[in-house]
């Protein structure tokens, strides 16, 4: 047996003991599929972190935490008698086999990866018509996922079916239109108040609108957003030390004030970091 099996078969082990009744530990054998989910959210994200820092190290270790989870799911799963961690395996082994014909089966040729992506989610379409009552475009798109990758999914499936804009120029005005409908609810809400809901549905449509945006820009927004996060805090600190190294209280800083510091962080900021603005 490989180091890397005896590892997993070493992993399954320590699960088991961790949910035995009898000597378990306690933590662990309180929790079940559902109380599992916020912490494998929280790792899945881990792992983009590392990968966006480029840190391999943690990234290795990111991926055991998250390797952890799958394992914790097929040990529930195997104490309800409904599967285990090598039917779990088995399970996505046959789906890899059976969406890369081109390369397990010989009876396909697939020229590059956009066409690899096409052929794999015409599988999936295909898999997901033969689920009864799962036959429409939209369907399947997971509720859990974070809004920004969800309104991406859902996008990219009407567009296969042929609901999508035929290049990127009008998209930008769309996005000005949803933006002037936010501005005039806006508008309607400081006039005569009780506004707040429309406000909401305007600003999802104009949310929707700029993911459409990213998709056709090539840009995947969730990562684009979590950059720009990033950056909001790497210069606010900034602005926080500098404000602190002049003996100022930040709560004591007007609007002009805050915008001189930023735009000091900003000239300060080496010029050859690509995700600054």
């Amino acid at each position: 047996m490989s180091d890397t099996l005896k590892s997993i078969h070493k992993l399954r082990d320590i699960m088991a003991a961790l949910r035995d009744p009898d000597r378990g530990c306690p933590w662990d054998l309180q929790q079940d599929f559902a109380s599992i989910v916020p912490h494998t959210l929280e790792e899945a994200y881990e792992v983009a972190e590392a990968i966006e820092r480029g840190d391999m190290d943690e990234l290795r270790d990111e991926l055991g935490d998250l390797l952890f989870q799958v394992v914790f799911y097929a040990r529930l799963g195997e104490e309800q008698g409904r599967f285990d961690l090598d039917q779990v395996a088995a399970g996505i082994v046959d789906k890899l086999v059976r969406r890369h014909p081109h390369v397990f089966a010989g009876d396909a040729s697939i020229s590059d990866a956009e066409a690899q992506t096409r052929a794999w989610e015409a599988g999936k379409a295909r898999e997901r018509a033969a689920k009864a009552g799962a036959s429409g475009a939209l369907s399947g798109v997971a509720l859990a996922l974070p809004a920004l990758s969800r309104a991406v999914k859902l996008q990219r499936r009407a567009a296969r079916v042929g609901f999508d804009w035929p290049e990127i120029t009008p998209v930008f005005a769309k996005v000005e239109e949803e933006l002037a409908e936010v501005r005039e609810e806006v508008r309607v809400e400081i006039e005569s108040g009780a506004n707040q809901a429309r406000i909401a549905e305007e600003m999802g449509d104009l949310l929707f609108a700029v993911t459409n945006l990213a998709r056709l820009a090539h840009v995947e927004p969730e990562t684009a957003l979590r950059r720009a996060n990033r950056k909001f805090e790497r210069r606010f600190a900034q602005m926080e030390a500098l404000a602190a190294a002049q003996g100022r209280a930040l709560d004591s800083l007007d609007l002009e004030s805050w915008e001189a510091l930023w735009e000091t962080v900003k000239a300060g900021e080496t010029t050859g970091q690509t995700d600054d603005a």
